[in-house]
């Protein structure tokens, strides 16, 4: 309701105007027995009663035609104006909440199962707004005025036409309640579908350069065939409850009509009364039908509804504290004190009591084998998780105490695999620093030494990349990342495995452009080759979540201790070290 709330007095007036709406059609029975009872039946001569019924049909004509359109369309236009608002809300705060959620969030949860939340289950849940704030109220509105006309024109008949209402709420609350459930279930089979569906058209090349088409398909039809087993289970209910709610509305005109037709032959009952009601029935229980299909409607929407304030309520593992402050322009001294980290409490300690204290332009290269925690170590300064224990401190300011955005704006990035849009090469450098000039934009691929390759493009820099930059070579992708960290300009910078999975050439390219992007900067690098990292001021090497060297490339070959042993496997030792 926090979203319904800024537009309570549009969907006061939205009801208001549906009122009217509603009630114009129940001029009709009234109408009808008029002409019946008051015109054709009346003691006068054929000319009068011409003239009686034109003038009567020429109001309900200006009635009908001048002043219901334009009602109609407010109304609607009001009702889909507030509905779309409010959907606009809702999804905006949830980019936000998915902005701000943890990368152990999105470890552990498909992209498809994310995107359902978002899409899906935030427009069913337009129709809780529609039909549950506005639609039902109305109709309760258009039954309550029906009945009070009907009551004015006789008590008896109106309690014969609403002795089956007590049925309804026992069909309801029979019905719906499992209702609700059976929606939660479908529209979570559901996700799951979609969930599968988006992680694997991301890994087409992985089926097809393993002929897993046949297996996939086994693969989706499982996931498939459960949606397909819970719709059905959803639909075999609702079926059911339409079966019994419309018989239940299909029963109530013919004891109207049996007690009215009785009460006519015994002449205690008008035909003009009786065709009157008999209308009045269809304006009673069209939107008692309207009623049962907003139930079903609004179950459905409160289901989904369900799974969107599920999503909201994921909790954010790093959070700002109340009095957090901006970290302006650091720097770029980095303390690491005595840090322990794991991922969850019942997994094992990544990290374990590692210390390091990184002076202001100095160059750190983490090594080690795969698993030790080299990376894990990295994404712990930006604080894409916080430390177990210990601390970590920027310029002696402990990370914690400030807010995460602006330790971040200090940073940039490049990574083994990164993400780019599917948009122009342009915006994606431009991500470093939205408001930057096309000038900036060319200065930074230039000394990332990207420029010639755009320049080669289609379009140059208008070039589309497409989805994750598919379009791209490794080494492309790699000098765009590293163009737009130019861009931005931050004190820190960190290089996680940015060159592994490049070839020769691509690697002496982009390493030229760190080398340049790192002098004078804090630089931390994890690197797998080592030949890349022979230039660090320190080299750190990481095992079991421990550092167990650390000194400069010279020192710890002399060492001959673990570092000169990877160096060793690699073929890189030119034998000048001893």
């Amino acid at each position: 309701m926090s979203f319904v709330k800024p537009y309570k007095w549009k969907i006061l007036w939205t009801i208001l105007i549906g009122v009217v709406k509603f009630g114009i059609p129940l001029l009709m029975p009234l109408i009808l027995r008029y002409v019946i009872d008051d015109i054709i039946g009346a003691d006068a001569s054929d000319a009068a009663k011409i003239s009686q019924l034109f003038w009567l049909m020429g109001i309900a004509f200006v009635v009908f035609l001048i002043l219901r359109p334009p009602v109609e369309y407010i109304r609607q236009y009001l009702a889909q104006w507030v509905g779309n608002k409010i959907l606009y809300d809702i999804r905006d705060r949830l980019f936000d909440h998915i902005q701000k959620l943890s990368l152990k969030y999105y470890s552990q949860t498909k992209t498809g199962e994310i995107i359902s939340r978002v899409i899906h289950d935030v427009e069913q849940s337009k129709n809780f707004v529609i039909t549950g704030l506005m639609n039902i109220w109305l109709d309760l509105a258009t039954i309550a005025i029906a009945i009070v006309i009907m009551l004015t024109m006789d008590v008896p008949l109106t309690l014969v036409s609403i002795i089956l209402f007590p049925l309804f709420g026992f069909a309801i609350k029979y019905f719906y309640g499992k209702l609700r459930r059976l929606t939660r279930e479908r529209s979570q089979a559901l996700a799951e579908v979609q969930g599968h569906l988006h992680e694997r058209i991301q890994g087409v090349p992985v089926t097809r350069s393993f002929a897993l088409e046949d297996y996939e398909q086994g693969q989706f039809d499982t996931r498939n065939g459960n949606f397909l087993d819970k719709a059905l289970k959803h639909t075999d209910w609702n079926a059911k409850t339409f079966a019994v709610t419309n018989t239940i509305t299909d029963l109530a005109p013919l004891l109207v009509i049996t007690y009215a037709g009785y009460q006519v032959i015994t002449g205690n009952l008008t035909m003009g009364t009786m065709v009157a009601f008999v209308g009045y029935m269809e304006r009673v229980y069209s939107p008692l039908r309207r009623l049962i299909n907003s139930s079903t409607t609004l179950v459905q929407s409160i289901a989904s509804i369900d799974r969107v304030f599920e999503f909201f309520n994921e909790k954010y593992d790093v959070v700002d504290k109340d009095n957090a402050k901006e970290l302006k322009r650091v720097d770029g001294a980095v303390e690491i004190e005595n840090i322990s980290f794991r991922y969850d409490d019942e997994e094992d300690e990544v990290l374990k009591n590692v210390n390091l204290n990184v002076q202001r332009g100095e160059t750190i290269a983490f090594v080690g084998m795969s698993g030790g925690g080299k990376s894990t170590l990295v994404s712990l300064i930006p604080r894409f998780y916080d430390v177990t224990s210990g601390s970590i401190k920027v310029d002696g300011i402990d990370i914690r105490d400030v807010k995460a955005r602006s330790l971040r704006n200090n940073i940039g990035m490049v990574l083994q695999d990164n993400t780019l849009f599917s948009e122009s090469v342009a915006m994606n450098i431009r991500m470093g620093s939205p408001n930057a000039t096309d000038e900036e934009v060319v200065d930074a691929a230039k000394a990332a030494n990207a420029h010639e390759f755009i320049e080669h493009l289609s379009y140059g820099y208008d070039t589309l990349v497409g989805e994750r930059g598919v379009k791209l070579s490794g080494g492309q992708k790699q000098r765009i990342a590293i163009a737009r960290v130019f861009l931005k300009n931050p004190p820190i910078l960190m290089f996680d495995e940015a060159t592994s999975a490049l070839d020769l050439e691509s690697e002496q390219t982009i390493q030229e452009a760190v080398e340049k992007l790192a002098s004078d900067r804090t630089t931390f690098i994890v690197a797998h080759r080592l030949a890349t990292i022979t230039h660090a001021d320190r080299i750190v090497l990481i095992e079991n979540g421990e550092i167990q060297e650390i000194g400069t490339h010279k020192e710890l070959m002399r060492m001959k201790g673990s570092y000169y042993d990877l160096y060793q496997v690699q073929h890189l030792d030119d034998g000048t070290m001893t």
